[in-house]
């Protein structure tokens, strides 16, 4: 959780496994492009960092981000990969459309985790405002992205 007390990005490098061996799907939505691309470049570097090959991060893009369970439950038809990443930005409106979005998306990568074999990463921010979602992708309080791509590490290696 992100709080004054825990920025994303801290953890301790050495806790994190080996990477060089592993593959990664991340699915990104282009919604909230400024946000989801930080995320995209924090998660990518993250596993980079670790000894993910370039070659061994495929990245495929969804509209927004209800998309974002399609995109992974194809992703899962893919012995390839070790694990998959979604990241996806959604900010509170005026209408109640952010919470059918943020349910929906949560049931959906749930139920893949819960059928699938392969760990699917929740890197979706629900923020109130843009702020909220700066500041969690590359801002005051890190990037949700270097977070998502250490559990996906860690859960390729469980």
């Amino acid at each position: 959780m992100a709080t004054a007390l825990h920025n994303l990005s801290d953890y301790d490098f050495d806790q994190v496994p080996d990477a060089s061996n592993m593959c990664f799907g991340i699915v990104v939505a282009e919604w909230n492009p400024e946000i989801t691309g930080a995320l995209l470049q924090g998660t990518v570097s993250t596993l980079e960092k670790h000894g993910a090959l370039p070659e061994n991060i495929i990245v495929k893009t969804v509209p927004g981000s209800f998309e974002l369970v399609y995109g992974a439950s194809q992703m899962t038809r893919n012995d390839r990969y070790d694990a998959i990443i979604i990241l996806g930005s959604v900010i509170r409106g005026e209408t109640p459309h952010f919470d059918y979005i943020c349910q929906g998306v949560t049931q959906g990568i749930a139920q893949l985790n819960a059928t699938n074999d392969i760990p699917i990463v929740y890197g979706l921010l629900t923020t109130d405002n843009l702020q909220q979602a700066k500041d969690r992708s590359g801002g005051r309080l890190g990037n949700k992205g270097d977070e998502c791509a250490v559990v996906a590490i860690k859960m390729a290696k469980f």
